[in-house]
C-alpha cells in the first residue's frame, strides 16, 4: 500500500490492546456494530497465525483490517473495485474482482477476503484466481455472512454453508486449515434487533445500542458462551476460514 503514512482506523479501531468496531457512525452503522465487534475479534485472534509476507487484500475499502496484520507481513497490495461504496483512497488498484486478477503466479503468501465473497457472482472463478496468485504454503483467510440481511444492493448475491465453503476450497485444490461458525442465535436475533430498533424515533439509536451492549454481555457469561456454541452451527452469523496452498 502506497498511502502507508497517511493510513486512519476507519471500520475497526484499537481499544486497550483489543480490535473493536469504530464508534464512528460514518464507518460503522449503529445497527451493524456487533457483528463488527465479532468479526474484529477473530481476526484479531488468528492474524497473527496465518498473515506472513506479501499479503494482497481484496476487496479492501479503505483498509480497516492494515493495523491488525500490519506487523506480520513484509507487503501488502489493496485492490478493490473502482466503483465501490467506499472510499478508496489507500488503493493500489482498482479492478473487477469478476476478472482475473491482474497478477502474476505465486506472488503473494496471503490473501485476505473479508465480506467479499458474498458479492462475487461466480466464486469458483475467483477460488481459482486465488490460488494461482498463492504463493506455495501461502494462506486464503476470508469471512462472508450468513444470517444477514442484504446489503451493497443489487450486487449481494449469497450467504453460503460451510459445505459450500468446502467445496470451494476443495475444487481450487486449496487445503482447508480452518473452518469456524461466528456467533449463534442470540448474535442473530441481537442483529435483527438492534437494526430494526433503528426505525422507532427519538429512542431506536439508544435501544439498539444498549440491545448490541447486552448480547456482548449475556455471551461471555457461562450460559451466554452456551447458547452461542450450541446454536452457531446450525444458525451462524457468519464464517470464518482460513486456507492454504
Amino acid at each position: 500500500m502506497d498511502q502507508n503514512n497517511i493510513w486512519k482506523p476507519s471500520k475497526f479501531i484499537y481499544k486497550n490492546e483489543r480490535l473493536v468496531a469504530s464508534k464512528d457512525t460514518n464507518e460503522v452503522g449503529i445497527g451493524s456494530r456487533l457483528i463488527a465487534n465479532i468479526i474484529a475479534e477473530v481476526y484479531q485472534n488468528n492474524l497473527k497465525y496465518h498473515a506472513k509476507g506479501n499479503l494482497l487484500d481484496l476487496g479492501c475499502g479503505q483498509v480497516p483490517l492494515f493495523e491488525a496484520y500490519r506487523g506480520y507481513i513484509s507487503d501488502n497490495t489493496c485492490v478493490d473495485w473502482g466503483g465501490s461504496l467506499h472510499r478508496n483512497e489507500y488503493l493500489d488498484l482498482e479492478h473487477d474482482l469478476t476478472k482475473p486478477l491482474p497478477f502474476g503466479d505465486g506472488l503473494f503468501d496471503t490473501i485476505i477476503l473479508s465480506d467479499v465473497l458474498e458479492h462475487i457472482p461466480e466464486p469458483e472463478r475467483l477460488f481459482s484466481e486465488l490460488f494461482r496468485v498463492l504463493s506455495p504454503n501461502g494462506k486464503l483467510i476470508l469471512n462472508v455472512p450468513f444470517y444477514y440481511w442484504i446489503h451493497e444492493q443489487p450486487n449481494d448475491y449469497y450467504r453460503y454453508t460451510e459445505f459450500a465453503l468446502k467445496r470451494f476450497v476443495e475444487r481450487s485444490s486449496l487445503t482447508l486449515i480452518k473452518l469456524e461458525s461466528i456467533g449463534g442465535v442470540p448474535e442473530i436475533l441481537a442483529d435483527i434487533l438492534a437494526k430494526n430498533l433503528l426505525r422507532i424515533p427519538i429512542f431506536g439509536k439508544c435501544l439498539s445500542s444498549f440491545l448490541q451492549w447486552a448480547t456482548i454481555f449475556f455471551i461471555r457469561t457461562r450460559i451466554g458462551r452456551k447458547v452461542s456454541n450450541r446454536t452457531k452451527n446450525t444458525f451462524p452469523l457468519g464464517y470464518f476460514l482460513v486456507a492454504q496452498k
